[in-house]
């Protein structure tokens, strides 16, 4: 794990007027003002810090896909005012420092992304000590970041930022449930499309930081054929000649309720096939018949309690649908460090 001492200060936002002051992520052309020297500055016009945007990066998220739903989740908030309850009760110089914690014991993801709210909320330089990075486990009462910024906007993007943060950590924490249950197997605990509108590509990234295998990520990138197509194509063999001829170059998994249907659909050459509600022992035997000539997947009847059952049967993977759609928040928090 990272320690403070390992992470460099990240600083973001409105640059300063000295020169050597340390810069934002916006320039001259950024919308909100700063760069040219405008009177006006609209923190929620500005670009994300240039080192912050590649982090993003680095982790396969789209910087500006993370900029969009931060600006939308803090919008939402302030739904075109502002923070009553702040302006009323903090100075407008007032300076703090906050500390998100975990509150309870889990893995961690979407820090980057917490911070990625608050580099459009605050309209001063802010300064950001990591203790903690995207996929670590960490304990009740760990410190995971502190920000150093004006206080009136640390706190009118709190619940924005950890709205997103506590989300994206539980299903981190779900998957590192998964991904244990399943080490020292050769299967992999993979998500689904069930996912929260929007928020997709945050969601698989927190698959990742938990151990889990991301499927696909759009209709368009992998053919999964289930039993509504499989109805409307007159049979299973005749769904994947249908999407081999009409998308060659795509790979194509088929969903199979009985072992009886693998054999025609390997002849086919399918690339991936999901036994749908099998039991271990039918799993077994699917593994068996298809004899590697095919990537298997195992889908329903999957719990915590009988994961390792159907890892060590061979398949390759176990598709979990709970992991997005079902999984309980981390408990985090921000606190402000009382004065001294």
């Amino acid at each position: 794990m990272s320690t403070p001492d390992d992470l460099s200060l990240h600083q973001i936002g409105r640059p300063g007027q000295d020169a050597e002051a340390p810069q934002g992520g916006c320039g001259d052309s950024c919308g909100c003002g700063a760069g040219d020297g405008a009177d006006e500055f609209d923190p929620l016009a500005c670009g994300l810090d240039a080192g912050l945007a590649a982090l993003l990066a680095e982790a396969g998220l789209d910087p500006v896909q993370v900029e969009d739903i931060a600006h939308l989740a803090v919008e939402e908030d302030l739904d075109q005012g502002v923070d009553v309850t702040t302006v009323a009760t903090v100075p407008e110089d007032a300076v703090a420092t906050g500390d998100f914690t975990a509150r309870q014991a889990g893995t961690v993801a979407g820090l980057r992304v917490a911070e990625a709210v608050l580099s459009i909320v605050c309209t001063a330089e802010f300064e950001v000590e990591r203790h903690v990075e995207d996929g670590d486990r960490v304990e009740a009462g760990q410190k995971l970041l502190s920000v150093t910024t004006r206080t009136r906007d640390l706190l009118t993007g709190e619940r924005s930022a950890l709205n997103l943060l506590c989300r994206l950590s539980g299903i981190a924490t779900a998957t590192r449930a998964w991904a244990d249950a399943l080490e020292g197997t050769g299967a992999r605990v993979r998500d689904t499309r069930k996912t929260t509108p929007g928020l997709r590509s945050l969601e698989k990234f927190a698959v990742r930081c938990g151990g889990g295998v991301n499927h696909r990520m759009s209709l368009s990138d992998a053919a999964l054929i289930k039993d509504n197509h499989v109805v409307a194509a007159g049979g299973v063999a005749e769904a994947f000649k249908a999407v081999r001829n009409a998308f060659p170059d795509v790979p194509i998994e088929v969903e199979v309720d009985r072992l009886d249907q693998i054999p025609p659909i390997l002849a086919e050459g399918a690339d991936l096939i999901l036994l749908d509600n099998f039991t271990p022992e039918q799993t077994r035997e699917a593994v068996t018949l298809v004899a590697g000539k095919a990537v298997l997947e195992s889908s329903g009847r999957l719990t915590l309690d009988n994961a390792r059952d159907y890892a060590e049967t061979g398949v390759d993977y176990l598709a979990v649908g709970a992991l997005t759609h079902s999984s309980p928040v981390l408990d985090i928090g921000l606190d402000l460090r009382e004065e001294r």
